[in-house]
């Protein structure tokens, strides 16, 4: 009996559970083609939802790097890692060259168009912070900061060195006249013209106001837009100081003239070193306008230096403004060297005639230097390594200069003597500067 029981209960529960497990009899086959097509329809969503995922995933991938990244991309990145490893690892200016190379690697991320992510997509960040650069914002504001910590001293005690900054360039209206032989129009080979001087923020303002890709040429066509190679070269250049000029030195001075030894420059006033920027400024600006962003800035910010009343205001310049301007600058001048503007046959030959340029503007300075001492006599000679400082890389020139005279004579030290054509070299590139804006802006 208690087997007949058991039997009766499990039928029983199979009878209750069997709409659960989807089973039915024949006079239930109309309910099981419905279970059959709810089925179908659920595998359907179901692919429809491992179709949308995918897509989603697809669509993610076409929005990354890895799909967007061209050679071009790459090669980029890798110079501008080479531009990091240089600032660090051999202290090739390190305040340019390392803000520089995060901003040729920034610039170079592959992106989708459209997004407002490149420096040249109007209302991304990189695009405003750009605007300084464009507009020639950020070079005298660097110059200002020059001009707080520079000290004039050793050009106010031998003004004629001056003349070494002067002869130095040279090597600006020569790459002038080759920039126009490889047939650039006249704006762009005066804004490559001016990567002779070797003056990194004079470089960017002459060519944000010459070869910008805005200005339109009198037959119509718009100017090519050539800061970012232009800055690039004038600032690779500054930085490859400490081994362009030693070879030229060696070959053009002889062992014996870079043995000369100067005699020691004259002390300086206060009230002289508070005349000068007074003096200089309007002497300058008189003879190139054009400049005035540039020189104006220069020699007030060596105001606030000499004037003993504004301190504060000439630290600020000289740390906190600059060093932050050096950031903004150098980031986005980094920046702008998209792979699709920057590898071009333009940036190419601007390179080759920024090294060219360097070269004649050292040799133009140690040639003068020699020069000048067929007229001086005894202790009032000048050693002609010091022509090599008048291009304007302050103050890495002057050292090397320094450098390379003591591994001539370790007690000859020309530190003092180099900066006064150094310097000279910064005011003479931002005269060139004003007088190449002048003829053709």
């Amino acid at each position: 009996m208690k087997k007949v029981i058991l039997i009766f209960c499990v039928l029983s529960l199979l009878i209750f559970i069997r709409p659960a497990l989807g089973l039915g009899t024949n006079s239930n086959s109309t309910n099981l083609n419905d279970a059959v097509k709810t089925e179908q329809v659920e595998n359907t969503a179901e692919s429809h939802s491992y179709d949308g995922a995918f897509k989603g995933i697809k669509q993610f991938y076409n929005y990354t790097g890895f799909a967007n990244a061209t050679s071009g991309h790459i090669i980029m990145i890798v110079i501008g890692i080479v531009f990091i490893f240089l600032g660090i690892k051999y202290d090739y200016e390190p305040l340019l060259l390392v803000p520089i190379g995060a901003g040729v690697i920034m610039g170079n991320i592959p992106f989708v168009a459209g997004n407002q992510t490149g420096i040249y997509e109007t209302g991304s960040v990189l695009n405003y912070l750009y605007f300084g650069v464009v507009k020639g914002v950020y070079p005298p504001l660097i110059f200002l900061g020059i001009g707080a910590m520079t000290d004039f001293s050793s050009l106010i005690a031998n003004p004629k060195l001056m003349l070494l900054g002067a002869a130095a360039q040279i090597g600006v209206f020569a790459t002038f006249m080759g920039a126009l032989y490889l047939g650039f129009n006249l704006p762009e080979a005066g804004a490559i013209g001016i990567i002779g001087g070797a003056d990194g923020p004079t470089a960017i303002f002459l060519s944000s106001k010459l070869a910008n890709g805005v200005n339109i040429l009198a037959d119509g066509t718009t100017v090519k837009n050539l800061i970012g190679p232009i800055a690039i070269a004038a600032y690779s250049y500054m930085a490859l100081v400490p081994v362009i000029q030693p070879p030229l030195m060696r070959l053009l001075i002889s062992k014996k003239d870079r043995k000369i030894k100067m005699k020691p420059p004259r002390a300086v006033s206060q009230k002289e070193k508070m005349i000068f920027p007074v003096v200089a400024l309007i002497l300058t600006l008189f003879i190139s306008p054009s400049a005035l962003p540039l020189l104006g800035m220069l020699f007030f910010g060596n105001l606030l230096k000499e004037s003993g009343r504004t301190e504060r205001l000439a630290d600020t310049a000289r740390t906190k403004l600059i060093d932050i301007v050096t950031i903004l600058l150098g980031v986005t001048v980094g920046a702008s060297t998209q792979a699709d503007i920057f590898i071009t046959k333009d940036s190419m030959l601007i390179f080759a005639l920024g090294a060219i340029s360097f070269v004649i503007a050292t040799c133009g300075g140690l040639l003068f230097a020699k020069f000048m001492n067929l007229f001086l006599k005894g202790d009032n000679k000048i050693n002609p390594l010091i022509g090599a400082a008048g291009v304007s890389a302050v103050p890495d020139s002057a050292r090397v200069v320094h450098h390379e005279g003591l591994k001539s004579d370790p007690s000859n030290y020309l530190l003092m003597h180099a900066m006064a054509p150094n310097v000279s070299g910064v005011i003479g590139s931002a005269i060139a500067a004003g007088i190449i804006l002048s003829f053709l802006g």
